[in-house]
């Protein structure tokens, strides 16, 4: 449908170390493999995605969470005929720059890096795949193709603002476009995103008892899909409603981005003009941005702030500072393999911690100070 639109394989910006080896895969399927084979996605299985992973089996990380937004970015690429393998490389590599236990312990590292050019988990991400990742005697990083670097760095849209730390130096080397917006396979992985979230994180916080289907019957949209499953199905027990209220929900989310996309996309004719615009083009009908938006507030208020989980946070930040502040007095203490590289001590310091696992961060903490 909208194939001239869509990023083609054989006429790649290629990638920044020429390899030589031939391989019948295209660039961006070999970039979809390489972040799967890599360390960094292997460890989000242990990395907090809301609850802390130690909490239970059954909540979502990182990893789980990274697979389904890399689902519905292929599905959606799919349905508008534009480059699948893309879509899901940046789906799947969006999150790699997360440290353990989420968004308070990103905050930590922040707070411990400000005077020494911050930290924040996209720029993380591109330093993941750039130089902490060692798979090739050559090179540091994954040496990922320009597109896919460019949608997983852009993925929430242009960068104008100061540039972090990281990316401020990388793009000395490899210029990704940053005042232009991303293609349209990386604008599809960020919206897969907020459909994953939106959805997913309600199923984890009814699995924890922070709310029920009644206190979700309050937002409008929900409702309406609950009272249709409840006059279709009789008997149906809280945990199938759940499941068909999500199912739903998620498709009718896709379907919207679907007929809304497809209609903004008449208005383009290349991928310049894509890239040109100024906004994404890719989104929900304003009817399901009021939709999405009430939904992320309903969270904000009864999830992402509910006590329980702001005490586990607090905690949680506390490991990391004092882990942070016990390497820098220990130096000795780091592992071999973190000991030999010419970066400044702090940053050393916060690419180690930000790799941990949830586990391997509370294991550590118990093992110095209790």
């Amino acid at each position: 449908m909208f194939k001239h639109l869509a990023i083609n394989p054989e006429i790649s910006l290629g990638r920044l170390y020429v390899e030589n080896d031939f391989d019948l895969r295209t660039p961006f399927e070999r970039d979809r493999a390489r972040v799967i084979h890599s360390n960094s996605f292997r460890k989000l299985k242990y990395k907090t995605q809301v609850f802390i992973e130690s909490e239970s089996d059954y909540y979502r990380t990182r990893l789980t969470h990274s697979l389904e937004v890399a689902q519905i970015s292929r599905s959606i690429c799919r349905m508008l005929n534009l480059n699948e393998d893309l879509g899901e490389t940046v789906a799947l590599a969006h999150d790699l720059g997360h440290p353990p236990f989420g968004h308070s312990g990103e905050d930590a590292l922040n707070e411990t890096m400000n005077n020494f050019g911050g930290f924040n988990h996209n720029d993380q991400t591109l330093r993941v795949l750039t130089s902490i990742e060692k798979r090739h005697p050559y090179f540091d990083g994954l040496n990922l193709t320009w597109e896919s670097l460019e949608g997983i760095v852009k993925h929430n849209g242009t960068i104008n603002q100061k540039l972090p730390y990281h990316l401020k130096n990388y793009i000395k080397k490899q210029d990704l476009k940053l005042n232009l917006q991303p293609f349209l396979e990386s604008q599809i992985a960020s919206i897969s995103d907020d459909i994953a979230y939106n959805n997913h994180d309600v199923e984890d916080a009814v699995r924890a008892n922070l709310i029920n289907l009644d206190e979700l019957s309050e937002i409008y949209f929900f409702k309406d899909i609950i009272d249709e499953l409840q006059d279709q199905y009789k008997n149906i027990s809280d945990k199938q409603l759940l499941y068909q209220v999500l199912r739903n929900s998620m498709s009718s989310m896709i379907n919207d981005i679907y007929k809304t996309t497809s209609k903004n996309l008449n208005n383009f004719n290349s991928i310049n003009d894509i890239q040109n615009y100024d906004n994404f083009v890719v989104s929900y009908s304003d009817n399901m941005k009021k939709n999405c938006k009430i939904i992320k507030e309903f969270l904000s208020l009864n999830v992402y702030n509910h006590k329980n989980l702001l005490d586990k946070r607090n905690y949680s930040k506390n490991v990391v500072h004092k882990l942070f502040h016990y390497f820098i007095a220990n130096n000795e203490k780091l592992p071999n393999d973190w000991t030999i590289q010419n970066i400044e001590i702090e940053r050393l310091i916060c690419d180690y911690i930000s790799g941990m696992t949830d586990r391997f961060a509370l294991n550590l903490f118990k093992e110095i100070y209790e």
